[in-house]
């Protein structure tokens, strides 16, 4: 759970969006009353980016691309 002001909110709304989007829970709280909460709506789906996995995966073994020894028969 993250916690912002309501200024926080109003600076930072497409960050918090994103934030939530992503699975956070967002509180918008005044003088540390929390008042309400961003909630991402049922149903909605995110288009996915290209490039979003970039920097994932740092090294590859050499042998990758040979082939499995318990899928020999199979091939």
């Amino acid at each position: 759970m993250h916690q912002v002001t309501i200024h926080e909110a109003k600076t930072h709304l497409s960050k918090l969006i994103r934030r939530a989007l992503d699975g956070e829970e967002i509180i918008i709280a005044r003088n540390q009353q929390p008042l309400v909460k961003l909630t991402v709506l049922p149903g909605v789906k995110l288009q996915r980016k290209i490039g979003g996995g970039k920097g994932l995966i740092l090294e590859m073994d050499e042998n990758f691309n040979e082939p499995l020894d318990d899928f020999s028969g199979h091939m």
